[in-house]
């Protein structure tokens, strides 16, 4: 493997790339005999790289999908004392959630240790789908679905036009699905907030060609091969997709 060499001390598991930073520059990184500094790059392959005199060893890649249930944040450390979705999945390897669903909220998602794989799937310019059921408080006319599915304006920034199908609707409480082709935070939520309703129940059931189907809330599994592949295949970056990533109003 090649990289930077903060890059390559994160791959391995042992800390977070800022946290690499400084035990680079606290000078007990050699790569080849020689201190590394801050910029350095080398190969895992071919490079002797010590971390305090012992060989830095690249961490095995996991890919795992969860059925995060409510209660639970997509990060690495708490602010509010929720409990982590890290804390769900029983691996050594140190994992992150990929891309992110509000504690509120529950449904497919996926944790690895590899940071290109989860780039090539959150980036703006990606090309990977997300699907979700969506409980919504009150009556969604056919007007305001059709708002959604073109655009709703989120901190100045239009969403991106969606798919969104009534599944069910009754007096008070509708029950939609929304197909997105971008992941803001709490994007959902926001849009139909701006319309004036509220969010009972949110799902994600799908990621790409991944589905959450067989999995029970709390439960996890490691992702099959074909699954992985056919994840960093959906994740193509669409040059179109980057250009209108962004529209300010």
């Amino acid at each position: 493997m090649k990289g930077r060499i903060q890059k390559l001390i994160a791959a391995s598991g042992l800390c977070s790339r800022r946290d690499a930073e400084g035990i680079i520059s606290e000078g007990r990184v050699t790569v080849n005999g020689r201190t590394a500094s801050l910029g350095d790059s080398a190969d895992t392959d071919s490079d002797s790289i010590l971390l305090d005199g012992r060989p830095l060893v690249p961490e095995k890649k996991v890919y795992i999908a969860l059925n995060k249930p409510t209660g639970y944040e997509c990060s690495l450390e708490s602010d509010s004392g929720r409990p982590l979705v890290t804390e769900l999945v029983d691996v050594p390897e140190r994992v992150f959630p990929v891309g992110r669903l509000d504690a509120d909220s529950r449904g497919l998602l996926i944790l690895t240790n590899d940071g290109d794989f989860a780039n090539s799937l959150i980036h703006p310019s990606s090309s990977v789908d997300k699907e979700y059921v969506v409980t919504v408080d009150g009556r969604v006319s056919d007007g305001d679905v059709a708002a959604l599915g073109s655009g709703i304006p989120i901190e100045g920034t239009m969403t991106r036009p969606c798919t969104v199908e009534v599944l069910k609707r009754g007096r008070s409480m509708t029950l939609l699905r929304f197909v997105l082709h971008e992941g803001r935070k709490r994007q959902i939520r926001m849009m139909l907030e701006h319309l004036g309703y509220s969010v009972g129940d949110l799902v994600r059931e799908r990621i790409g060609p991944l589905r959450l189907a067989g999995l029970k809330s709390g439960g996890w599994r490691f992702l099959a091969a074909s699954e992985i592949a056919s994840l960093a295949a959906s994740s193509n970056k669409d040059p179109e997709r980057e250009k209108s990533s962004a529209c300010v109003i």
